[in-house]
């Protein structure tokens, strides 16, 4: 999704644990089951990592969370307060806490969604981070890969591919901007005629 997108999206977030969840998704690139698995002791602060279960590998690997994320996540605990030992720190807020489920973080997508209209999805956010990940031009794809964890860098090159939806802001701009005449240079004209009838002195 664009900035625009997300920052609606974002806008339709009701509590402090969905505006951290939320956060740590478009930062972080981990997979929706993934980061709803993460403890307490899993976050590390000082190096603004959360440490996840890998999907299939079952491997224990860090994911980058930004530093507003965080915030976001500080926010949350002090809210809801820390949970205890081997209780994931996303929760129900209604009743008795329990771990958030899957379909849980997806029915807080889906209520924002209708609102806007529009369609997006708990992998969107995935892609979404994925994508501006891909094309900073301060990371190379060998380091976006290494932070998705994709098995082929064939898979991240995907998100570096340019959409027309992409293009929209860009060519709403060349759409206002009045069409320029074209014109050449006088000495360049001058040498293209040369160029052109001199040949058949």
């Amino acid at each position: 999704m664009s900035d625009q997108q997300w920052t609606e999206l974002f806008a339709q977030m009701r509590c402090t644990r969905d505006r951290a969840l939320l956060s740590c998704y478009v930062s972080s690139g981990a997979r929706a089951s993934e980061l709803l698995g993460v403890q307490l002791g899993d976050v590390d602060w000082s190096k603004g990592q959360l440490w996840v279960i890998t999907k299939g590998t079952r491997a224990r690997q860090p994911v980058p969370a930004s530093p507003e994320a965080l915030a976001y996540l500080a926010a949350y605990l002090d809210e809801a307060g820390l949970p205890v030992d081997g209780v994931p720190l996303w929760r129900t807020r209604r009743g008795e806490p329990r771990p958030l489920t899957y379909w849980a973080a997806r029915r807080i997508i889906q209520r924002a969604v209708e609102n806007l209209d529009s369609n997006w999805t708990l992998h969107d956010l995935r892609h979404t981070a994925a994508t501006r990940m891909a094309r900073d031009p301060e990371l190379t794809l060998v380091e976006v890969q290494t932070i998705l964890r994709h098995a082929h860098i064939s898979t991240t090159e995907l998100y570096t591919v340019v959409g027309l939806d992409d293009l929209v802001d860009k060519l709403a701009a060349h759409y206002s901007r009045p069409v320029q005449p074209t014109s050449w240079p006088t000495q360049y004209a001058a040498d293209d005629i040369e160029a052109v009838f001199g040949a058949g002195k």
